[in-house]
């Protein structure tokens, strides 16, 4: 049995389907009894328990042999980062007498040490306990996700701009989500001894011009990226609604993406899902 954390968001449904596809026994865990239908509809089996109740996440990791785990994000509205550490910790205790031959985890590019740089310094720190810990794991740091983009298409719809925090013409990684999916999925069924840590994309390096041009092939309109300047990233992001922290969190993150660029991987894993096909079949998906 694979026991998915994060079971019900983009990666981790990506993840159930990819092993429910291959015939493999998926439960996904979720706090919400009201999600995940879908997936129990596949064959799936759901258990509700919040990853913070440490005994009770143990209790669901005993019932399986391998497990994805995947630090599920806060809402931006809070204190991000200290929410998220929280969960890192509570997840990595709950592994202890566990009793799991294998672990698959999911972190990022550009996963690196420090404080108050979001999922980017969170997910070091998690990538750090797990290897403290004596579970096997092998980790995957995922691209940027191209779902991330979809929150924009009501925008692009109605007025034909699609809001960009990066420069138009900037291309750097990215990624599907049933990609990553496929990923994780090969490497929970793989051996217990292939562990170590892999680098997962797309099958090219895009730029918000070319989600634009995407958008505006599936739309049949015409589509102009409207850039934020780097100087009202943080405002922009507290007039979304985000807290103080997560709005410098999330400013510290994309100026990484946009000014490390020596550190992206030579040679990464590549999905084969196209940013063309991921947004039209997404819009087509929306009506």
């Amino acid at each position: 049995m694979h026991i998915i954390l994060g079971g019900t968001g983009q990666g981790g449904s990506a993840t159930a389907r990819a092993l429910l596809k291959r015939g493999e026994p998926v439960t996904v865990v979720t706090r919400d009894a009201s999600h995940g239908s879908d997936l129990r509809d596949a064959g799936a089996r759901i258990a509700v328990v919040d990853i913070h109740d440490i005994t009770g996440l143990r209790d669901v990791f005993r019932t399986g042999t391998r497990a994805f785990l995947l630090n599920p994000p806060a809402a931006p509205s809070g204190d991000t980062d200290t929410e998220e550490r929280a969960s890192v910790t509570a997840i990595v205790e709950a592994l202890d007498g566990s009793g799991l031959q294998k672990i698959a985890a999911a972190s990022t590019y550009g996963a690196r040490p420090g404080e108050r740089c979001g999922d980017l310094t969170v997910l070091y720190e998690f990538e750090e306990k797990l290897g403290a810990q004596s579970i096997p794991t092998a980790i995957n740091r995922g691209a940027y996700y191209m779902s991330n983009w979809l929150g924009m298409l009501d925008t692009v719809r109605k007025h034909g701009t699609l809001t960009s925090f990066f420069p138009a013409d900037f291309a750097f990684p990215m990624v599907a989500p049933q990609d990553l999916g496929e990923a994780a999925a090969r490497r929970l069924m793989e051996s217990a001894h292939e562990t170590g840590l892999h680098f997962v994309e797309g099958p090219e390096r895009y730029s918000p011009r070319d989600v634009a041009d995407a958008f505006a092939e599936a739309l049949g309109i015409t589509v102009e990226v409207e850039t934020i300047p780097r100087e009202d990233w943080e405002k922009t992001f507290l007039q979304f609604g985000f807290s103080q922290e997560a709005a410098k969190s999330y400013a510290c993150m994309t100026g990484t993406v946009v000014d490390d660029k020596a550190e992206w991987p030579d040679r990464p894993e590549r999905g084969t899902t196209t940013l063309r096909d991921f947004i039209r079949g997404n819009v087509e998906a929306t009506g």
